[in-house]
């Protein structure tokens, strides 16, 4: 593999590695001393992990701005999708409505649960360029009065798009209705001020924007809502009550928990707060993106989204029209190089993402920016322009 050469800043510390970089949105490039924590067994019931349970509850709900005592923090095991599908069929009574908003594959993927769960929704799909604005939720919340509550992705990865959080919740206080949030590939980087956004809950995962490793999600919920919550759940394994409660009660996890995962976490917010915790870790990520997204567009690459809605977790770009152009060798030019990139997830247009999350920064980002120019030349692609008839296409959408 390259060597990477990272010239790191110092409240950002990379060491050399020779193992590629995962420009993915999770699982993404730990830091080293994330890795050599997982090194240690733990036992599940003993104290010593039980206190490292409390206190990664404790420090995540201290990311959470003005949350102030009416939230809890509850690990779930399992993928961040685990997560998402416990707070959906915990905080959805059966008898509820939800307006769910999609503008990808995951707020699409919440319908797909919501059909398997039994809760009946109404689906606003924006398709893969666009956010759900807060007059579209306020006007279809009003045409339907049995509606109850409203689910939003708040960085949908399959585009790279950060949607208006704020502006959504207004919208569903206004009509009275409740707000989940799936906050997966956001929450650590993006703030979540509670006294802008009003909600009932939101997930994300341990190998997000904190930098841990795969292997269990976490719901943070008002308190009121997990009490609700009661007897609701269509799972044992994911009834966000019954594991709050036996949390609460006993300080361990029901069922058998990931405990080298939850030691490599622990570190992963350590790091995190040293860095400067949501600021500082959004910061890095924005430069990343910055660095990338102008060293791509120099090569001819041009983003799916307009740089009003670019998030700062991971970048879409449309493939080139050249004909020598295949993303299945990119892929393997990208990967000798060091780096592991991610396919396209969208509906119309042939694309590719690159992220920006992970234990990497914008010195890392020129070095993916000289593999890509050098892959195109490999592959004898003279221009990484993209189809016009994608381009027009956005136009329209975008018009």
């Amino acid at each position: 593999m390259q060597h990477i050469d990272d010239t790191a800043s110092s409240s950002f510390s990379a060491p050399e590695i020779r193992e590629p970089i995962l420009l993915t949105p999770g699982p993404l490039t730990t830091s080293h001393e994330v890795k050599q924590s997982m090194l240690v067994d733990w036992g599940s019931w003993d104290q010593d992990f039980r206190d490292m349970t409390a206190k990664l509850r404790a420090e995540l709900l201290a990311m959470v701005s003005n949350a102030h005592d009416a939230f809890d923090c509850v690990p779930i095991q399992g993928s961040g999708t685990f997560a998402v599908e416990a707070m959906l069929g915990s905080f959805l009574p059966k008898s509820s409505k939800t307006l769910v908003l999609a503008n990808g594959a995951y707020g699409l993927r919440i319908a797909k649960t919501l059909d398997y769960i039994a809760r009946d929704y109404q689906l606003l799909d924006k398709g893969d360029y666009l956010p759900p604005r807060g007059d579209e939720v306020a006007a279809l919340l009003a045409e339907d009065p049995t509606l109850t509550h409203v689910v939003a992705v708040h960085c949908e990865t399959s585009s790279g798009i950060l949607n208006p959080i704020e502006e959504i919740s207004d919208a569903v206080s206004a009509a009275g209705c409740k707000l989940l949030v799936d906050s997966m590939s956001a929450f650590g980087a993006v703030e979540l001020d509670m006294g802008k956004v009003t909600c009932e809950a939101f997930v994300s995962s341990a190998n997000k924007c904190i930098e841990g490793a795969p292997g269990f999600g976490f719901v943070i919920a008002r308190k009121t809502a997990l009490e609700a919550a009661k007897g609701q759940c269509h799972s044992l394994s994911l009834d966000v009550h019954d594991q709050w409660t036996v949390m609460n009660k006993t300080g361990q996890w029901r069922f058998t928990p990931p405990t080298h995962v939850v030691a490599a976490f622990i570190k992963a917010l350590e790091q995190h707060k040293a860095e400067g915790s949501v600021a500082g870790r959004g910061a890095r990520y924005a430069q990343n993106r910055e660095t990338l997204v102008a060293g791509m567009r120099t090569l001819g690459f041009e983003t799916l989204l307009d740089d009003r809605w670019l998030s700062s977790i991971i970048v879409t770009f449309f493939n080139p029209a050249d004909p020598a152009f295949s993303f299945d060798q990119f892929y393997e030019l990208m990967k000798q190089k060091g780096f592991i990139i991610y396919p396209g997830k969208l509906t119309v247009v042939d694309s590719f993402r690159i992220g920006c999350i992970g234990h990497i920064d914008r010195h890392v980002m020129r070095n993916v920016v000289t593999a890509a120019q050098q892959s195109l030349t490999q592959m004898g692609v003279k221009s990484a322009s993209p189809p016009q008839q994608a381009l027009a296409e956005r136009a329209k959408l975008l018009s």
